[in-house]
């Protein structure tokens, strides 16, 4: 029953995309009023939302007869874990998507009133593109094929008809024991497709514009909310994912460079400079064609990143063909870059024409260089990630882009956006002159200095952290410096008026906060990467030795029996320079799951200010064991600059939003 339920919501779906996408350009033409849009609407969120509840109540009652469920879900996996199989594999996931873009179609629908042709025609390419999603989910990745032959555990085979004969296998395979051996994993995805899914609302008013052959601001106008909206949940995302690596990875890190990792990393970084560059655009008119370019980038990234996570291209180049989900995203890639980069090429004459740079030395030509900058940094990850996947697949060798070669990359690259970060906000629009700049950024560079001084004095001899160190705190000196003259300007007490400052202007204060959250971010980022310390020593029970600057003493071990899951760990006690005064008691551990060979590592982490102390189980036997011991200093920014980055998002978009609902145009005829 619940497969053929999920069936018949996904087609109710299907159908409303179909429906909207022929409705909204009908309407968009003046063929038809604004009110046809609803009952397409009402039938792609009826069917979206319908999808994922019928999977859920099957995850949740352990409707084995569901190849997926048997596939990701187990009798004894907890509830919570449960909920998040949900989105756990390729099929879940594309469910997840499919929801995900309904609520957010029918939420720009709200907004779509009668004349507003651009709005119209938006919503026919939200249609469009869930007609790919919930096609998928309806053909070659469908979440409700019935099992037909039970593996002893798990599905062995299965049929896309809900009408077949479904046989349950006795127990389910389980979730991934990486995926059920955290909380933040049943955050995480989600974050990443709320954000992956919002690049398509500017997406397609892109589109919609260059279709109806709109030029101008308006599309961005419309937009600027729901790009923020998508940045700051991709940011979200990025930090609960790089959270979750170093607190279950056990390897000591939060970043690896990894293609599951960069998948994330290149749209937000086309997504920040599209952002930046529409600022331009909206107040000086320029970078028209850039933009149109940029959010097509990141919106084409967002299914790139899809492909390479969910296609099993990762494991193996030629993994892929061997299903036609793969294929089938690869496809849909190659058609929304084409498609639109023609759409593009035809338009370019309205749109390439804008007002010129005055000079490189001003605001403008500044977040020019911030686009060079963040276009560069994307390019390099993404070459770095696909060229070993496409040297297999043409060569038929094997080879990887390893650490050195992003972070060789990555470091210059960082440096200079933390520069233009720190310039960008003070310099002047047209022109900026040394005799306005320099007394913005005079204090500002005295603090930064001092700063830089003040690492060295206290031990720090790395060169690339001391500039680091340097450039954070001249990007938070500038902004310091210029919300205080700003506030002194206003009458009342100073903090009353700091606040009246940055809720007068919340679009660019929280540009500002972000900007914060990344200096501090990258401050953390330095310092653990160069001033990290790692030992390991091996002990018997109520052996004590030193790793790390730090004694370990090695209480005993012990094992506990969790419902899904063995939990064999070792008492470990944390103990000072003297090797007698305790600070704390850790228990590393290595969690075992049922129908899973490997073992999932966890560490135990004590966190301060000045440092964590990071405690791993790195190996032994029954009568002793190794302990690997690493410290790593100030990991504690890493997390608040990455908070402070979201809050900066979130303040960017709250407040009351002026009232724009867009006013009836002119009819528009299309050449051709």
């Amino acid at each position: 029953m619940n497969a053929l339920l999920g069936v018949i919501a996904i087609m109710a779906a299907l159908g409303g995309s179909a429906a909207l996408a022929v409705t909204g350009w009908r309407v968009s033409r003046g063929n038809r009023p604004a009110t046809a849009l609803r009952k397409p609407v009402t039938g792609m969120v009826l069917g979206a939302v319908g999808a994922m509840v019928v999977l859920q109540v099957a995850i949740v009652t352990d409707d084995f007869t569901i190849g997926y469920v048997a596939d990701v879900t187990a009798a004894a996996t907890p509830l919570l874990f449960k909920v998040a199989s949900a989105w756990a594999a390729l099929e879940g996931s594309i469910v997840l998507w499919g929801l995900v873009l309904a609520l957010f179609t029918w939420w720009v629908g709200r907004r779509v009133v009668e004349g507003d042709g651009l709005g119209a025609a938006a919503m026919g390419m939200l249609g469009l593109v869930g007609v790919f999603w919930f096609g998928l989910m309806v053909t070659v990745a469908n979440p409700f094929a019935v099992c037909t032959a039970p593996a002893a555990v798990g599905c062995a085979a299965t049929s896309w008809s809900p009408l077949a004969a479904a046989v349950a296998p006795a127990q389910g395979l389980g979730p991934n024991p990486l995926l059920q051996n955290h909380i933040l994993m049943a955050i995480h995805p989600p974050m990443l497709y709320l954000g992956y899914v919002g690049m398509t609302v500017p997406y397609a008013f892109a589109m919609a514009a260059l279709l109806r052959g709109d030029g101008g601001k308006v599309w961005l106008d419309r937009t600027h909310r729901w790009s923020l909206i998508s940045w700051t949940f991709l940011s979200l995302g990025l930090l609960l994912g790089a959270w979750w690596s170093y607190e279950v990875l056990g390897w000591g890190g939060y970043w690896a460079w990894d293609p599951v990792e960069n998948a994330a990393l290149i749209p937000w970084l086309v997504a920040t400079a599209f952002i930046h560059s529409a600022v331009v655009q909206r107040r000086r008119g320029m970078l028209q064609a850039w933009n149109f370019v940029l959010i097509i980038a990141a919106f084409s990234l967002t299914i790139l990143g899809t492909f390479l996570t969910r296609s099993g291209v990762i494991d193996s180049v030629h993994s892929f063909t061997q299903s036609p989900i793969g294929p089938a995203l690869l496809g849909f890639l190659g058609v929304v870059v084409l498609g639109s980069m023609a759409l593009l090429a035809w338009r370019l004459e309205s749109v390439a024409s804008s007002p010129r740079l005055e000079s490189l030395a001003s605001r403008e030509g500044l977040f020019l260089f911030n686009n060079l900058l963040l276009t560069v940094f994307a390019l390099t990850v993404l070459i770095g990630t696909l060229y070993p996947l496409l040297v297999e697949a043409f060569g038929g060798g094997q080879l990887s882009v390893g650490r050195p070669f992003f972070d060789r990359a990555a470091v210059p690259l960082a440096f200079s956006l933390l520069l233009v970060m720190g310039l960008g906000p003070i310099t002047p629009y047209r022109v900026a002159r040394p005799a306005v700049v320099w007394p913005r950024i005079r204090t500002p560079l005295r603090v930064a200095l001092v700063a830089g001084g003040a690492a060295v004095l206290v031990g720090v001899r790395s060169v690339a952290t001391v500039i680091a160190v340097v450039l954070a705190a001249f990007v938070i000196g500038v902004i310091a410096r210029h919300l205080i003259t700003l506030s002194a300007a206003r009458p009342g007490r100073p903090l009353a008026a700091m606040a009246t400052v940055v809720s007068g202007d919340r679009p660019y204060w929280g540009g500002q906060v972000a900007h914060i959250g990344i200096a501090l971010c990258a401050v953390a980022i330095a310092t653990s990467s160069a001033l990290a310390t790692r030992g390991e020593v091996t002990l018997v029970p109520g052996e004590t030795g030193q790793a790390a600057g730090y004694c370990v003493r090695y209480d005993g071990p012990f094992t506990v029996n969790e419902p899904n899951r063995v939990v064999e760990g070792a008492n470990v006690t944390l103990l000072g320079e003297d090797c007698t005064t305790a600070i704390r008691t850790m228990a590393p551990r290595v969690n075992r799951y049922p129908n899973s060979p490997q073992p999932v590592a966890s560490p135990d982490v004590r966190t301060g200010l000045v440092e964590d102390v990071y405690v791993t189980l790195a190996g032994g036997g029954t009568t002793e064991l190794v302990i690997s011991v690493a410290v790593f200093p100030l990991m504690w920014l890493l997390w608040a600059g990455g908070l402070i980055v979201v809050a900066g998002g979130l303040w960017s978009v709250s407040g009351r939003r002026r009232a724009q609902r867009p006013v009836a145009a002119p009819k528009v005829t299309v050449d051709g």
